[in-house]
C-alpha cells in the first residue's frame, strides 16, 4: 500500500511541475502565487534528499515573509507568543514569590501580600531546594525550568523543600497555588508636597486600573500636581493607552487616530471622566520610551495638557493586530499608522526588509551626540505640526521631542561601574549582604523614611564588588574612575537594599534622586 502511495506522490508531482513548466513564460499563468508556495513546500517536503521538519520550513517561510516588511510585524511561535502576553495579561499562576539566584540556589526575595507562599508561612530569606521532592538547588538546573515547576494552575498544591537561617532540618510547606498579579505601576509615591509621582513600566491589560488606584492614593496624600514617568517603557496594549490618557484629558479630546492602506481611520477620544483633569502634569521620556508610551505623551503634548521632559522617544508608530493560529502561534502585522492629536506620525523612517538599520537606530543616535547635545538633533521642516490649545511647534517624523531636553549623563555611569553590572557582581553580592544582615535591617530600620535617611551602604559591601572585580579581572582604570565610580554605586546598592526590604517604589524614591530627568522635571513646579 506504502509503494502505491509513493508512487501516486510522484505522479502528482510530476504532473505538477509539469503544469508549472507550461507556466512559465506566459503573462497570466494558473498558478497563483499562493498555489507556487504550497507546491514547493510539497516538493520539499516529499522530495528533499534529506528529512525536513514540515513545522519549521513553514514557520521560516511565514519569518521569511514578514522580515521583508516593517520591523514591527512578526511571527512567534505558542511559546513565544505565551511568553510575550504573560507580562501584559495582568497575571499568572503561581506560588507568588520574588526571587533571585544565589550560585544556583532560588532565594525568596519577597513574598507576595496575601499570596499563596505568604499564607502557607514562606519568609523573605528562605532558599527553596525542592519542588515535589525534586531537588532544585546545586543541580545548576536552568531558571526556565524552575519556573515551571513553580507555576501550575490555579488551586493546585506543591510540596515545596525549604531551608531557613537558624533552623538545622529542611521546612516542607504545601503550597495552593493561585492567580497572582503583574503590577505595571512600579512606584507610586509623594516626591515633594503637593507632587506626586507615577512610573509605569508598560501598557499591560490591568495598568489603566493601576494607574486610576495610584492617583487615588496619591490625592488622599494631598497631591495636586503629578510627575509621569514613562522612562524605558516600550508599549504595551493600545487599549490602556487610551484609558490612562483619559485620566489627563477633557471630554471629546482626541488622543490618536489609527489609519492603512485596509484599515480607515478610527479615533481614539476622551470620554471626560478622567481624575487628573485638573493640576499640572509632566511627562518624562527617553529614548527607550515607545509606542504606547509616545501615543500618551503625544497626546498630552498635543492637547497642551502637559509638559513633556527628557530625550526624543524612540519613534514606534506602528498598529500590530494579532492574528492566531489554531496551534497558538501568531502573526504580529502592521496594519496601520497611528497619529497624534496634530496629525503626527511619530514612527521613525525604515527601509523594508533592513531590519539591521533599524537596530541599529539608537547606536546612531548616541554617536551622533543626540543624547548628549541638543544641536545635534535636526528636524525634517517638512513634518511640522502645532499644538492644539496653544499653537506651539511640534515635529513629526521619529519619537516624541521633549518640551525640555535633559542630556545624558555618560560620566557617572564608568566604564568599571557598567563591567561590575553586566556580569552580575553588583546585583549578586548585593544579595548576599542584604541574605547576611536582612534580620538586624528589619530591626533597625521600622520605617523606610529611617533608612532613607540614615542608612549608608558598608565599606565590606564595597570592599566585596571589588573584590569579586578583581577575580573576574575587571579593574578602575585609575584612583579617579574608582572615585567616579563610587556616588552612583552606592545609591544603586542602597536602592537594591530598600527595594528588597520594601518594594519597588521604594528602589525608585533612591534613585530618582540621582535621576537628571526626575529632578528637571521637579524644577518645574
Amino acid at each position: 500500500m506504502k509503494k502505491y502511495l509513493i508512487l501516486f506522490l510522484l505522479a502528482v508531482c510530476v504532473g505538477v511541475n509539469a503544469q508549472f513548466r507550461m507556466s512559465v513564460g506566459k503573462k497570466n499563468g494558473p498558478q497563483s502565487p499562493m498555489q507556487k508556495m504550497q507546491v514547493a513546500e510539497f516538493f520539499i517536503n516529499n522530495l528533499y534528499v534529506d528529512s525536513v521538519n514540515e513545522q519549521k520550513l513553514v514557520e521560516d517561510a511565514i519569518r521569511g515573509m514578514l522580515e521583508k516588511l516593517d520591523p514591527h510585524s512578526s511571527y512567534m511561535t505558542a511559546k513565544e507568543t505565551q511568553q510575550m502576553n504573560e507580562p501584559l495579561s495582568g497575571s499568572f499562576e503561581g506560588i507568588g514569590v520574588q526571587f533571585n539566584m544565589i550560585e544556583d540556589t532560588l532565594v525568596v526575595i519577597q513574598t507576595i501580600v496575601n499570596g499563596p507562599s505568604e499564607k502557607a508561612g514562606i519568609l523573605p530569606g528562605d532558599r527553596i531546594v525542592s519542588v515535589e521532592g525534586e531537588a532544585i538547588a546545586g543541580v545548576k538546573m536552568p531558571r526556565d525550568k524552575i519556573m515551571k515547576l513553580l507555576r501550575g494552575p490555579k488551586d493546585t498544591m506543591v510540596k515545596l523543600g525549604i531551608i531557613r537561617r537558624g533552623v538545622k532540618e529542611p521546612l516542607y510547606f504545601n503550597v495552593i497555588r493561585d492567580k497572582i498579579p503583574l503590577k505595571t505601576v512600579d512606584a507610586s509615591y509623594m516626591i515633594k508636597p503637593k507632587v506626586g509621582y507615577i512610573r509605569l513600566s508598560t501598557f499591560g491589560a490591568t495598568s489603566a486600573d493601576e494607574v486610576a488606584s495610584a492617583i487615588d492614593s496619591l490625592k488622599k496624600c494631598g497631591m495636586r500636581d503629578l510627575i509621569f514617568d514613562l522612562q524605558d517603557n516600550g508599549g504595551g496594549y493600545l487599549d490602556a493607552a487610551h484609558k490612562i490618557a483619559e485620566e489627563f484629558l477633557l471630554k471629546d479630546d482626541l488622543i490618536v487616530f489609527t489609519q492603512g492602506r485596509s484599515t480607515p481611520r478610527h479615533d481614539y477620544k476622551a470620554l471626560g471622566n478622567g481624575k487628573m483633569q485638573k493640576g499640572k502634569i509632566v511627562v518624562l521620556i527617553n529614548e527607550f520610551s515607545a509606542s504606547a508610551s509616545e501615543i500618551v505623551s503625544g497626546a498630552l503634548q498635543d492637547q497642551d495638557r502637559a509638559t513633556i521632559v527628557g530625550r526624543r522617544s524612540f519613534g514606534k508608530g506602528l498598529v500590530q493586530r494579532p492574528f492566531v493560529f489554531e496551534d497558538g502561534s501568531m502573526i504580529r502585522l502592521t496594519t496601520a499608522h497611528y497619529y497624534t492629536p496634530s496629525g503626527r506620525c511619530i514612527q521613525k523612517p525604515y527601509k523594508k526588509g533592513d531590519l539591521k538599520d533599524y537596530q541599529m537606530d539608537l547606536d546612531n543616535r548616541y554617536k551622533h551626540g543626540e543624547f548628549t547635545n541638543i544641536d545635534s538633533i535636526h528636524f525634517d521642516e517638512s513634518q511640522k505640526y502645532y499644538t492644539l490649545r496653544k499653537h506651539r511647534l511640534v515635529y513629526g517624523g521619529g519619537g516624541i521631542m521633549p518640551d525640555y531636553f535633559v542630556p545624558l549623563d555618560t560620566t557617572k555611569y564608568t566604564r568599571f561601574h557598567r563591567n561590575l553590572v553586566l556580569k552580575n557582581i553588583v546585583l549578586t553580592s548585593n544579595l548576599k549582604y542584604i541574605d547576611n544582615h536582612r534580620k538586624e535591617l528589619k530591626a533597625k530600620y521600622k520605617k523606610f523614611a529611617e533608612f532613607k535617611k540614615n542608612y549608608e551602604v558598608p565599606q565590606e559591601l564595597l570592599e566585596t564588588i571589588f573584590e569579586e572585580g578583581k577575580k573576574q579581572k575587571i579593574t578602575p582604570k585609575d584612583e579617579a574612575e574608582k572615585n567616579l565610580t563610587l556616588p552612583y554605586l552606592k545609591a544603586q546598592l542602597k536602592a537594591l537594599i530598600a527595594r528588597d526590604l520594601w518594594d519597588m517604589s521604594e528602589y525608585f524614591e533612591i534613585m530618582n534622586e540621582h535621576n537628571e530627568i526626575v529632578q528637571k522635571a521637579l524644577t518645574l513646579f
